[in-house]
């Protein structure tokens, strides 16, 4: 694609709408209680803010920290109206102030610097740049709520840079297409080289992440250990958005892992599965459905069992996470305490998955030490619900350190299990 209908699908994209909602009136959760939370995985939800701030995660991802820091500061400076004057992301309108217009405007600009980059036959340097703006694009869409129409642009935005980056590395990425329902949903396979069948991983995040952001987990941590990683999003999240979410969480991903045998690229007989969050509800639910398929399963900080049941933890959730549930689930307007009455249903326990039977899938569970999502039980149940399962708890402080670590245990149980 040329430069200038680059520069055009982004200003078309971007053109002011006096018509678009803003993020936190989307949802119109009925009697939600603020609260405030912290923890290793989603970070914090300060008072004067909608949405929860992912500072360590985002700088983990490639975004600096003092940029980031100025970016929010630009929002709580703004005079601009908002949707709720005491919430500073609240900035209605495409224009300064608003939390998609200050990521968007910051990822165009690492955008224009990788064109100068590719222009000077520079495309290593211009792929990092691409793969930077694709971050900043893919937090101002954050948390992806359905409705959101200026963050749906800016996820597009996100996945058209991400795959530029790639197809100016040495890396491979290719996509997959798989069919479910009647319809169509995609999912990306990386890989470091193609010469040879790799034994294959494949990832899901929480519901607030897209496969685009898991760029940094196959770079540091996959591709180096000789995996190829499999990339699809979560039901009612960007390429998988045509679902809602159900309890049968898994089923996008049982999709894929029956067609991956037909990927010439990817051993088909040696894949595991990786979730993060409710990724980590799909990854251990896959295994007990598809144990011949899989050979072994993994969850990090999942959502499996104590948070889905225990209404004093669930209505310890900040307003975002919860309309992002109920986002995910369709249900819009309905009462918090509805919403929360039907999330017992996504429970591995509840379901008679774990604590009834063992399944031959070695599963790890493993999380950060004080995560109010998933409680040392939680992947407690995990590894006494498979023959060879283990739970590992790793301590949350240093914040990025304990995240570092929590791969590097991950990495290692993936290449006894797959090798």
């Amino acid at each position: 694609m040329s430069e200038p209908s680059k520069t055009n699908l982004s200003e078309k994209l971007f053109a002011p709408r006096q018509t678009s909602k803003e993020t936190s009136s989307l949802v119109k959760l009925a009697h939600a209680n603020a609260k405030p939370i912290h923890n290793a995985i989603d970070g914090d939800s300060e008072k004067g803010w909608y949405r929860m701030l992912r500072r360590p995660q985002w700088a983990w991802q490639g975004i600096d920290p003092i940029e980031q820091e100025a970016i929010l500061s630009r929002m709580a400076n703004s005079e601009a109206p908002r949707t709720s004057d005491e919430l500073l992301d609240t900035v209605i309108g495409y224009k300064p102030g608003n939390w998609v217009y200050e990521w968007s405007q910051a990822g165009a600009m690492y955008q224009k610097t990788a064109r100068d980059l590719v222009n000077a036959g520079e495309s290593e340097k211009a792929a990092e740049m691409l793969l930077t703006a694709s971050m900043y694009y893919s937090v101002g869409a954050y948390p992806h709520l359905k409705g959101d129409t200026l963050a749906g642009q800016a996820e597009l935005q996100a996945n058209q840079t991400y795959r530029e980056a790639i197809s100016y590395m040495p890396h491979k990425m290719r996509t997959i297409d798989v069919k479910y329902e009647g319809k169509t949903f995609q999912a990306f396979i990386h890989m470091h080289r193609t010469d040879k069948l790799l034994p294959t991983v494949i990832v899901s995040g929480g519901l607030d992440a897209l496969q685009s952001d898991m760029w940094r987990l196959y770079h540091d941590y996959l591709a180096p250990a000789g995996f190829a990683m499999v990339t699809l999003d979560m039901p009612s999240v960007g390429h998988s958005s045509a679902w809602a979410l159900t309890e049968d969480t898994s089923r996008l991903h049982q999709a894929l892992l029956q067609q991956i045998k037909e990927v010439p690229w990817v051993d088909h007989t040696r894949v595991a599965m990786l979730g993060f969050r409710f990724g980590g509800n799909a990854a251990i639910r896959l295994g007990f459905l598809e144990p011949g398929r899989l050979k072994t399963c993994v969850s990090l900080g999942g959502v499996i069992h104590s948070i889905l049941t225990d209404s004093k933890r669930l209505n310890a959730m900040p307003r975002m996470y919860l309309d992002m549930l109920a986002s995910r689930m369709g249900k819009n307007g309905v009462s918090q305490a509805s919403l929360t009455s039907h999330l017992s249903a996504w429970s591995l326990k509840q379901q008679g998955l774990l604590a009834r039977r063992k399944v031959d899938v070695p599963m790890l569970g493993i999380g950060l030490k004080n995560d109010p999502v998933c409680t040392e039980m939680d992947n407690q149940l995990i590894a006494m619900s498979s023959y060879g399962g283990k739970a590992v708890t790793i301590a949350e402080k240093p914040l990025y350190d304990g995240y570092h670590r929590a791969l590097l245990v991950v990495v290692d149980w993936l290449k006894e299990k797959l090798a």
